[in-house]
């Protein structure tokens, strides 16, 4: 069985041991991994990276995994969530089903298994994630793939609308070059081209120059943000 195109998986594990483990099979699935050791990383990478599954420990340095898991359903986080615990006990999967998480897994478990439950899991519809964004008088709808502006139709290539994709799903939030490149290119794509800087200064000809307020703005040394 094949491993969905690009899946983008986070490891929140602090068993550095067992999550370079299923980061390295994860990795020779096709996936690509991230990983977190403790609460605070695991929260900020779950926040602000593009995620199609998030593998998540109960017991963390920082907080417990269901707490992680509250916050980021609170916050609106739709990336589905597969627990892992070492405790067999009914009630720690119930609590984890009741945070939010999508499925769970006791330790030890078979690689395979959780290779098919993160496929499947990947597979899934995004229940929680919004289909249409809306910043100011900007409309995003992400499943037609069309962005409207004060009621006027933007035209906008596939790579300005990944770009703007990008955006909206982190409204608000300063996107470094990495998060927007992983958005945006494959894996060949060469980081150290301008081509970042031409496609921004493209979308932001359409998006702003005849609108106010402007909703792009350059965060020199830092990155891009889209908001008023």
């Amino acid at each position: 069985m094949e491993t969905p195109s690009r899946m983008r998986v986070l490891i929140v594990e602090d068993d550095a041991v067992l999550a370079g483990e299923i980061a390295t099979g994860l990795r020779e699935a096709g996936a690509r991994v991230y990983v977190a050791l403790t609460f605070a990383a695991g929260r900020r990478l779950a926040e602000d990276s593009e995620l199609d599954v998030l593998i998540l420990d109960v017991m963390l340095p920082g907080g417990s995994g269901f707490e992680l898991c509250r916050v980021l359903r609170a916050e609106g986080c739709a990336t589905p969530i597969l627990m892992l615990t070492a405790r067999d006990a009914v009630d720690d999967r119930v609590t984890g089903l009741d945070a939010g998480a999508d499925d769970y897994l006791t330790k030890p478990f078979a690689f395979q298994e959780l290779l098919a439950r993160v496929r499947a899991l990947a597979r899934r519809p995004r229940a929680l994630a919004p289909r249409v964004v809306q910043v100011a008088d900007l409309e995003i709808d992400l499943g037609a793939r069309r962005a409207r502006r004060g009621g006027r139709t933007i035209e906008l290539t596939a790579k300005e609308f990944a770009l703007l994709e990008c955006f909206a799903l982190h409204p608000g939030v300063v996107l470094d070059r990495a998060q927007i490149t992983a958005h945006v290119w494959d894996d060949n794509h060469d980081p150290f081209t301008n081509v970042l800087e031409v496609l921004v200064r493209r979308l932001r000809r359409k998006l702003d120059d005849d609108f106010e307020p402007k909703l792009i703005h350059t965060l020199r040394g830092a990155g891009y943000r889209l908001g008023t």
